[in-house]
Parts: structure tokens; C-alpha cells; sequence
């Protein structure tokens, strides 16, 4: 496998919105509200890949 083929483990916030197709105030929205799960290092908003991936596998479920 080549490297540039490597998902990314984490985001920050617009790379996330732009992953998840939502503009960046509804992502802020569900990192508030602990839909997604986030954490920061120094000044910056990390969000992890699973932590998208396990939002979309809830939403999935939900069936909405």
C-alpha cells in the first residue's frame, strides 16, 4: 500500500465538516452538545476518525 492511500486518523474542524458534508457551525454544534468527540492539543480541535465514523454509525442506526 502507498503511503498517500493512508486515511487520515484525525481531523481538524473543517476537514471534519467537509468529511461529514456539514458546514463547520454543525459540526461546533455536535462537538457541544458530545455527538462527536473531540479533544484539543495546545490550540488546536482534534477530532478522531473513529470518533466521525461512530457518529455516522449511530445516525445510521437511528434510521435518520
Amino acid at each position: 500500500m502507498m503511503m498517500t492511500d493512508r486515511k487520515p486518523l484525525a481531523y481538524r474542524p473543517n476537514q471534519a465538516a467537509a468529511a461529514l458534508g456539514i458546514g463547520r457551525d454543525k459540526l461546533f454544534a455536535l462537538l457541544a452538545d458530545g455527538s462527536i468527540e473531540s479533544f484539543r492539543e495546545g490550540g488546536t480541535r482534534i477530532i478522531p476518525a473513529s470518533a466521525l465514523q461512530e457518529y455516522i454509525d449511530r445516525r445510521m442506526a437511528a434510521g435518520s
